[in-house]
């Protein structure tokens, strides 16, 4: 064991504050990583404030970490010291199962370990998150991070980026395909720059027409205000693919009217119920398939880092001190951030 400092939420309703805890030591297949940079997840909020009903205090957020090996295990072949690496939102599975057998782990049948707030495995304890000095992982579940890529832009790729590249991987979305992106958030405007670099013609689902040179710099080849009603109509039968990166409810009814006939809508932010309720008719009249997806498995995230790095990808970021954590989630709420706040872990000790 040795002693760790982060940041943690104690409650539901507290802010999040330094908390020293203790780290295990290294187990035969660990690699112990001190942290440089850890991105900042909407769903980080959800967690803390135990807006889904399942967080497990105390809380300490964080699953888009990069950071330097200090020390590995007898049996890590992968890593060593000195290796700049990242961990994502998975810390463990079952490596068994169905799903896991086939690179899958985040669709584990008995559950994935997450980065935090999950019972760990082996010994039972909550896993704490990345707004932290440093974290002990597993080597299957720590990626290699690419030569020259930037560091700090390169966490948000460990959840915004796998999340948007594995459903465009696992559809085939590529060259001679129309997608549209509904929502430029974190995750959207990685899910234009993914799309565009695999070869589709993408196109920006906004509300606001203010968006439209922000989206076509991100690289999008057009923009739709889905709040215009000769917009959406004019789009009707347009699309052969639809990536919804929108957390909130919201009537995928219009939207569903955008795709070809076998069409897929894709779900990547919301995980509520459907509301307006979903009017069968838009999928059974054109054989459209409404899909989900949740992140990706570990090697299709080493995946995803290789092809930002070889493509020029970065996530637009804001770097945080970690002192303003608090401001900084009240800054997402509002939807004032592009596209991505980084803590810098350097401010752990400021």
């Amino acid at each position: 064991m040795y002693t760790a400092i982060g940041y943690a939420a104690q409650t539901p309703t507290s802010p999040l504050a330094p908390m020293t805890f203790q780290r295990r030591s290294p187990r035969p297949d660990d690699v112990a990583i001190d942290i440089l940079y850890c991105g900042v997840c909407h769903s980080d909020i959800h967690q803390a404030r135990n807006e889904w009903g399942i967080a497990v205090y105390p809380l300490m957020p964080g699953h888009e970490i990069i950071g330097r090996v200090t020390a590995v295990g007898d049996k890590v072949t992968a890593h060593k010291v000195g290796d700049l690496v990242g961990v994502g939102c998975m810390v463990d599975s079952c490596r068994t199962c169905e799903a896991c057998a086939k690179d899958l782990e985040q669709y584990c049948l008995e559950g994935p370990t997450m980065t935090y707030a999950t019972p760990d495995r082996v010994d039972g304890s909550n896993t704490m998150g990345g707004y932290s000095s440093s974290i002990v992982v597993s080597e299957h579940f720590v990626v290699r991070i690419p030569a020259g890529m930037d560091l700090p832009s390169a966490a948000p790729i460990l959840c915004a980026g796998i999340t948007t590249y594995s459903p465009l991987k696992h559809h085939g979305v590529g060259p001679g395909h129309k997608i549209g992106i509904l929502g430029m958030g974190g995750l959207g405007h990685m899910g234009i720059k993914l799309a565009k670099a695999l070869g589709a013609e993408v196109t920006l689902f906004t509300r606001s027409q203010a968006k439209a040179e922000e989206a076509r710099r991100q690289g999008a080849d057009h923009v739709i205000v889905s709040t215009d009603a000769e917009q959406m109509r004019a789009a009707a039968g347009r699309f052969d693919f639809l990536l919804d990166t929108i957390p909130v409810q919201h009537d995928l009814n219009p939207y569903l009217e955008t795709l070809k006939f076998d069409g897929v809508h894709i779900l990547v932010g919301l995980i509520e119920p459907i509301d307006p309720a979903l009017h069968a008719a838009n999928l059974v009249m054109k054989r459209r398939v409404l899909a989900g997806s949740l992140i990706g498995g570990i090697a299709e995230t080493q995946e995803v880092l290789n092809f930002c790095a070889e493509h020029g990808i970065r996530c637009d970021i804001e770097m945080l001190d970690i002192r303003n954590i608090n401001q900084a989630y009240e800054r997402m709420i509002a939807g004032d951030v592009k596209y991505r706040f980084v803590i810098d872990m350097a401010t752990l000790q400021g």
